[in-house]
């Protein structure tokens, strides 16, 4: 199954069959490791930082999304890079990494709530009615590096670029050198945060709600607007709250607060320090021995964590954790079918970007890389 990033994509993956959904765990060792032997310097496989440990731990890099496709890009020799992690991230490495390499999502189903909470439809229909009200020569819209790839072409295509939650402020930055109001999408906690981090607050910000006409906003709300933030949110860092803070510091009160950007404001006001990914592993690298550490992000990062760091104590603020469940669906039954389809010459869920598409959200990429 090949799927294609258009306007609409479904995506529907077919059971597994009892071969591999029966599977033992050492079984499924031997297999996953007997393919990717048989397949050599041929598939690199990438694990993102949220994936559960036995998916992670056959991982050739591991990283974040945009990480990830670039560690994609400068492998040419793989003919296959099976990507674990969920859907916009296969499609970025699918833009990034040459014509003659293919990549695989070993589950499709394997998506992203906040990716979804923004299509291309919604988006051209925003742009459309805010062009009722504002000069859109001076709107420069901004997509976050989780998102389709056919938003990442919609902002190459309107003088906008990509950001990610390390180099969202320079992003920023940039647009208001050129215009005069920012379209963010899909988060917007990370549009907020960095907002805020740059001087500005509430009242220079409105929530776009795709739901409604012209955003559930007033005509004097658009046009004085500097940030119109679309309502969208990641759903494990939303879950985040400030009493979890206060229940961590009443039980550790020296302990050190990380949190995620895609969490909210309150909650990263409350926080000791925030940042992406990179900059919540760097954190609890560079902690001092003993440090005890409350984290905002997904659990299985956290646990691996702790894991990795017995000389301090890593936990989630979160005491009911929450794992993130399109991550989740991949498994080690997943990586084993997709690596054995590609020893015997199949090519399974290939995730393909519009020609098109792809060279346009390459281009708003590359905008990215420049200003950072």
């Amino acid at each position: 199954m090949t799927t294609t990033a258009t306007a609409v994509t479904l995506r529907i993956q077919a059971p597994l069959n009892d071969g591999y959904a029966d599977a033992s765990p050492d079984e499924l060792e031997r297999r996953i490791a007997a393919a990717k032997a048989t397949l050599g310097e041929r598939v690199f496989i990438l694990g993102h930082h949220y994936q559960r440990d036995e998916v992670i731990r056959w991982a050739d890099a591991r990283g974040d999304s945009f990480k990830l496709a670039q560690l994609a890009k400068a492998r040419p020799e793989a003919d296959y890079i099976v990507f674990c992690g969920v859907h916009f991230m296969a499609e970025a490495a699918d833009v990034l990494t040459g014509p003659h390499q293919q990549v695989v999502l070993p589950d499709l189903n394997a998506g992203c709530s906040m990716a979804d909470m923004a299509d291309i439809d919604s988006v051209e229909e925003a742009w459309e009615a805010l062009g009722e009200h504002v000069d859109l020569a001076r709107v420069i819209p901004i997509t976050y590096m989780n998102s389709a790839a056919d938003l990442k072409a919609f902002v190459g295509r309107n003088h906008g670029a990509v950001c990610t939650s390390s180099n969202a402020r320079a992003v920023l930055d940039w647009a208001f050198e050129r215009g005069d109001q920012v379209l963010f999408f899909p988060d917007q906690h990370l549009g907020r945060n960095t907002g805020f981090q740059m001087g500005y607050d509430e009242s220079h910000m409105r929530v776009w709600n795709p739901r409604l006409d012209l955003g559930g906003l007033s005509a004097d709300d658009v046009r004085s607007a500097r940030f119109l933030l679309w309502k969208g949110h990641c759903s494990v860092h939303q879950r985040f709250s400030t009493e979890h803070i206060a229940d961590f510091r009443a039980e550790h009160p020296d302990g050190i607060v990380v949190v995620h950007p895609e969490c909210s404001r309150e909650v990263c006001a409350a926080a000791d320090q925030v940042g992406s990914t990179e900059f919540i592993l760097r954190a609890v690298a560079d902690a001092p021995v003993g440090s005890v550490i409350g984290v905002g992000t997904e659990i299985h990062m956290v646990n691996r964590m702790a894991a990795e760091t017995p000389d301090k104590t890593v936990m989630s603020i979160d005491p009911l954790v929450c794992p993130c469940s399109t991550m989740f669906r991949i498994d080690a039954p997943h990586l084993a079918w997709v690596l054995e389809e590609l020893v015997e010459g199949r090519v399974p869920n290939r995730v393909v970007v519009d020609a098109d598409d792809a060279e346009w959200a390459r281009i708003a990429l590359q905008r990215m890389l420049d200003i950072t």
